[in-house]
C-alpha cells in the first residue's frame, strides 16, 4: 500500500466544493508522499484548485468541447493517457461516473466514490415535504471512502492558492484598512438583502472607520451597485474587476469577511482569514465552524428548506434573512473582535 500510485481525483464543480477537496490532497500525500495525484476540474473552476502543491498534474475539462458520451470518450483518449491506480470520485454524477466506469475498464484500476444524500430524500426536499437535514459535512463525506486506505478526517483546513502576483495587483489598488463584503450567491435566496448590507456597510463604517470593499462577478455590478447607493455610497465597488485568484488575494488583506454561503467563504477559510457567514434556506450543518469562521443564522422554523437555494422563499415570507438583521450581525461582529 505505500507502493507509488497515479491517483486520479475528479471534481468538476462548483468553486466552494472544489476548494473543499484540498483536506483530502492534505491528508493523501501525508500519509502516502510517494502517490502521484492528478485531478480533473472543469475551466470555468480551474481558479479554485490551481497552484495547489499537492497535485502533480491539473487536467481540465472543457465543458463546450467534450459534450455527451463521445465527449467523454475524447477528452480520455487526449487528456487521460496516463495509466491510473486509483480513481477517486468526488463529483459523483453522470460524467464522473462515466469517465471512472471507461478508466477502470482501460486501466484495470480501483475507483472509490464519493457517496451524495440519498435520492429520495432529495426528492422530498425538492417537493416541500420534509426539511434539509445534513447526514454529515461535506468534506467528512469526502473522506469516507477514503479510509480504505487509513486516509481519515482531520478538521476542514482547507487551502485557497494565489501567486505573488496577484497581492502586487491588490496593493496597487491603494485601500487601507478594509473589510470584505461578498454579497452574491448562485440563488436569489441564499442572498442576504441589499438593504441589509449596506446598513450593515454604515454601521462598520461608523464604528470602526473601515473601508468596505464589495466584490462580486461583472454580472452582480448592478447588485452591489445599489448595495453602494443603499449605503450612501461609502463602499468601493469592485465587481467584475477581480478574478478568483485576486478575490483571494484581496480576502487574505482584510480585516474580516461578511459573505453568503458561497464561494467567497470557502476562499476566505482557505486564506485564513475571519469570516462571518450567512445561512438562511441552506443548512449550515455542511461545514464545522471555529472563532476564524462564524456561523450568521437565524434558524426559523421553516429553515433550512432548500438543497441549493430557490428563486424565491417557498413561503413568500423570506425570514431567515429578512430577521437576520444588520443590527443582530453587528453586534456578532463587535462580541467576536
Amino acid at each position: 500500500m505505500m507502493d507509488r500510485k497515479k491517483v486520479l481525483i475528479i471534481r468538476f464543480s462548483s468553486i466552494g466544493d472544489v476548494i473543499l477537496t484540498t483536506p483530502i490532497l492534505t491528508e493523501i500525500k501525508k500519509k502516502y508522499p510517494n502517490w502521484d495525484i492528478d485531478f480533473i476540474v472543469m475551466d470555468k473552476f480551474k481558479d479554485a484548485i490551481t497552484y495547489n502543491s499537492n497535485i502533480n498534474k491539473l487536467i481540465i475539462f472543457e465543458k463546450d468541447k467534450y459534450k455527451g458520451k463521445n465527449g467523454i470518450q475524447k477528452f480520455i483518449k487526449e487528456k487521460l493517457k496516463g495509466e491510473y491506480d486509483l480513481i477517486i470520485d468526488l463529483h459523483n454524477k453522470f460524467r464522473s461516473i462515466y469517465i471512472s466506469k471507461l478508466l477502470k475498464a482501460r486501466d484495470k484500476c480501483e475507483v472509490l466514490t464519493y457517496k451524495k444524500r440519498k435520492w429520495w430524500k432529495s426528492l422530498l426536499v425538492k417537493m416541500r415535504l420534509i426539511k434539509y437535514k445534513v447526514d454529515n459535512t461535506i468534506i467528512k463525506n469526502y473522506f469516507k471512502p477514503l479510509e480504505k486506505y487509513q486516509i481519515y478526517y482531520n478538521g476542514e483546513n482547507i487551502e485557497f492558492n494565489f501567486l505573488k502576483e496577484h497581492l502586487e495587483k491588490i496593493k496597487k489598488l491603494k485601500i487601507e484598512n478594509f473589510v470584505v463584503f461578498a454579497p452574491g450567491a448562485s440563488k436569489e435566496t441564499k442572498k442576504w438583502p441589499k438593504e441589509n448590507f449596506a446598513s450593515l456597510a454604515k454601521l462598520i463604517k461608523k464604528e470602526y472607520n473601515y473601508n468596505i470593499i464589495l466584490i462580486g462577478s461583472k454580472a452582480e455590478e448592478k447588485d452591489l451597485s445599489k448595495i453602494n447607493k443603499l449605503s450612501g455610497n461609502i463602499c468601493i465597488n469592485l465587481a467584475g474587476k477581480l478574478n478568483l485568484k485576486e478575490s483571494g488575494a484581496i480576502i487574505s488583506k482584510a480585516y474580516f469577511v461578511v459573505t453568503n454561503d458561497s464561494g467567497p467563504f470557502h476562499i476566505a477559510r482557505g486564506v485564513k482569514t475571519k469570516t462571518f457567514v450567512i445561512f438562511g434556506p441552506t443548512s449550515p450543518g455542511m461545514f464545522e465552524y471555529d472563532k476564524n469562521s462564524i456561523l450568521l443564522y437565524e434558524n426559523e422554523e421553516c429553515s433550512p428548506c432548500s438543497l441549493h437555494g430557490d428563486k424565491k422563499c417557498p413561503k413568500k415570507h423570506f425570514k431567515c434573512m429578512k430577521n437576520l438583521t444588520a443590527d443582530k450581525v453587528f453586534k456578532i461582529i463587535k462580541k467576536s473582535s
